[in-house]
């Protein structure tokens, strides 16, 4: 089988179905949605996110979804797809980062590099320095703006990849052979590695020392990040001032830094001066932070009125969601009005409105 009917028949190895997921809030809990105030007035339903982001690609130039296309055609990486077929029937959890990279209803995958790439347009050239005007730029987008887009997707990705290696010495019975999760973690690094590889590499071929530090920086900040994660207990998150505090630091590290970061270097390869850059990288922080802080507000519905008598963690969710989507377009007053700002904003009110 070659690398085209791999990609087609990629949804049906891994089990993917078309069929839309069920929704993150029951009807009878509408009331909640009340709690803070609010700028936006869009739903997130799979329907409509699908609408924010394909309108947002057409403003770009073409669909993100093609956007690190050129990395995941490569021979190497077909070979680690035909590898990760064979964990279909284990319960490795990369099969299942696998299966969310092909099919995903309720999130672009290429969110954090259409976002670069929106931003990029609404800032526009640089005023003031005219260095860049040789620049190549389609559809009011710099090239190595571009490029810098699909890095930060790869970035991303291979963090996903990562995340899905199984920790051997805590392995059950009902986890499966160990075989299986041996081989498992062995892809996982490999095809992680690779992404990152590719990554490193097209920052090297920018030529922008500052770029490459920024996103050097965002590298170890989500190192960071994911270790303060996986050594906090989850369920101290967002139940008063000493976990929201301790949520957003870590947060910012595992989830914000890299999209900030990747907003922040966009501005830098166009040349645009401190202010401008710090308006970029805001908005990428907090469209990050509410976009992790909406995730928090999803609970198993058995779970969620026992959290709602037991404390304030749910309330507590939407509000920082509401307050970092806020805080978002705030940001966003400061770039001129344009169809790529509009954009921005309603990928705010797709992703920080609870209904």
């Amino acid at each position: 089988m070659n690398l085209r009917q791999l990609l087609l028949h990629l949804p049906r190895y891994l089990g993917a179905s078309g069929s839309p997921r069920r929704l993150w809030w029951s009807p009878s809990l509408d009331t909640i949605s009340s709690v803070g105030s609010w700028r936006g007035q869009s739903s997130k339903s799979p329907a409509h996110w699908n609408q924010v982001v394909s309108e947002a690609e057409k403003i770009v130039g073409y669909p993100t979804s093609f956007m690190s296309l050129r990395c995941l055609l490569s021979d190497e990486l077909s070979n680690i797809a035909m590898q990760v077929r064979k964990l279909v029937g284990t319960q490795h959890p990369l099969l299942t980062t696998a299966r969310g990279l092909v099919h995903d209803s309720w999130n672009s995958l290429q969110l954090r590099g259409l976002v670069v790439l929106l931003i990029s347009k609404a800032a526009g050239p640089s005023s003031v320095n005219t260095s860049c005007q040789n620049y190549d730029m389609v559809s009011g987008i710099y090239s190595c703006q571009r490029s810098l887009a699909e890095i930060t997707e790869l970035i991303h990705t291979a963090l996903l990849v990562h995340r899905g290696i199984v920790n051997l010495n805590e392995l059950q019975s009902s986890d499966g052979p160990l075989k299986d999760m041996q081989f498992g973690n062995k892809i996982a690094i490999l095809s992680g590695d690779f992404l990152l590889a590719n990554a490193c590499n097209g920052l090297a071929l920018l030529q922008n020392t500052k770029v490459v530090e920024l996103l050097a920086s965002a590298l170890m900040d989500l190192v960071q990040g994911v270790y303060h994660e996986n050594s906090t207990s989850k369920e101290s998150y967002i139940t008063d001032d000493i976990g929201i505090s301790t949520w957003k630091e870590q947060t910012f590290l595992s989830h914000g830094a890299l999209l900030a970061k990747s907003c922040q270097a966009a501005m830098e390869l166009a040349k645009h001066d401190a202010e401008v850059q710090d308006m970029a990288f805001q908005y990428g922080k907090h469209m990050a932070m509410s976009h992790k802080a909406q995730e928090k507000g999803r609970l198993d519905y058995a779970k969620l009125r026992e959290r709602i008598k037991a404390g304030k963690g749910v309330t507590s969710a939407i509000d920082l969601c509401r307050y970092h989507g806020n805080k978002a377009l705030e940001a966003l007053e400061s770039f001129p009005p344009s169809e790529a700002r509009s954009a921005l904003e309603n990928i705010v009110f797709a992703v920080t409105r609870f209904s």
